[in-house]
């Protein structure tokens, strides 16, 4: 238990472990599993996105690439303003075809 805590808890006094009850370190036990299995999320995710990348589809006799740039391959922005809630404001139809009928 003692070298797991030094290991995965990042602890580096002998004080500290001996103030930890046996409901902490089974928690941190679990978190320290979670987070390694984020971790190899992440590392997958990553090479995902790699094979995405590069990814690349016949137009006639020539392979060219899915995404030509990054913000196809990846919108930060638009997933960014969706986490925030803030919305795209969509143009008013009926107010555009008033105005064009007013420039007539």
């Amino acid at each position: 238990m003692m070298l797991n805590a030094f290991r995965y808890f990042g602890l580096t006094s002998l004080l500290d472990f001996e103030r930890m009850t046996i409901k902490e370190y089974s928690i941190r036990m679990s978190a320290t599993a979670l987070k390694n299995l984020d971790q190899k999320e992440l590392i997958h995710q990553q090479a995902w996105a790699n094979w995405q990348v590069q990814a690349t589809k016949t137009r006639g006799k020539t392979e060219v690439p899915v995404y030509r740039n990054f913000k196809q391959f990846f919108d930060k922005e638009k997933i960014e303003n969706e986490i925030l809630g803030i919305k795209k404001a969509e143009p008013d139809k009926r107010l555009m075809e008033l105005l064009k009928k007013a420039n007539k």
